[in-house]
């Protein structure tokens, strides 16, 4: 198992929101976690991304435990994750944003900065190319330069989904990533996520609540009540 999650819970003053959850995900899967609004889907997602701290249970990535530990370090450890509302740097360009999304997987400093040491020379080309990789990727070369306040709903999705796969992740936690979108932008989504898994090898598990979208690209489903 890549991940794996045993009495996972989540109290916020007296609130039960997240009740002992027990979760596999395989390498190479693609899960689906559905159920109502309130569920704790969400909150899942935060425990295990070390967003939020759980109130009991243990997260494991790759066999390790990785409970309790900061978001960035599970980050580098290879969890990615988009969020339900599209958090994006509004006024930097797509290209600005992809790179911020590399930026655990860089080691220039301050200084290293402001002299344009070797060290950051090679920073800035290995993130330069991973930008246009992913650029490819997600379907907006031809945006690359354009503020991701000027893109279209689905168009920041992408892009959002993009900065989850800067940094190679092993596994990609997407948090609703259709929602409030029309049926033509789910589509085009639902392909990009089908591609991710198939073709870039990547594991997801996907929190939605459009159920063809789901029994479409799920090959197992977990419910949450």
């Amino acid at each position: 198992m890549l991940l794996q999650a045993r009495g996972l819970s989540k109290n916020f003053s007296g609130l039960v929101a997240v009740n002992s959850v027990d979760l596999d995900v395989a390498e190479g899967e693609l899960l689906a976690i559905v159920g109502p609004n309130g569920a704790g889907k969400s909150v899942l997602f935060a425990l295990i991304s070390g967003i939020v701290k759980a109130t009991g249970g243990s997260v494991y990535f790759r066999g390790e435990e990785i409970t309790g530990l900061k978001p960035h370090v599970i980050a580098r450890k290879g969890i990615g994750r988009t969020f339900q509302t599209t958090a994006l740097f509004n006024q930097l360009r797509v290209v600005d944003n992809l790179a911020i999304g590399y930026r655990m997987r860089t080691s220039s400093g301050l200084f290293s900065t402001l002299l344009r040491t070797g060290k950051w020379r090679e920073d800035t080309r290995r993130t330069m190319t991973r930008v246009a990789e992913v650029l490819e990727i997600i379907g907006l070369k031809e945006k690359a330069f354009h503020f991701a306040s000027t893109l279209t709903q689905a168009e920041q999705r992408k892009l959002a989904i993009g900065i989850a796969l800067m940094g190679y992740p092993k596994l990609l936690l997407l948090d609703e990533p259709t929602g409030g979108l029309t049926e033509e932008d789910t589509r085009e989504i639902s392909r990009l996520i089908a591609r991710l898994h198939k073709d870039l090898k990547v594991t997801i598990c996907l929190i939605e609540h459009k159920m063809r979208m789901v029994m479409e690209l799920a090959r197992r489903i977990v419910v949450l009540n």
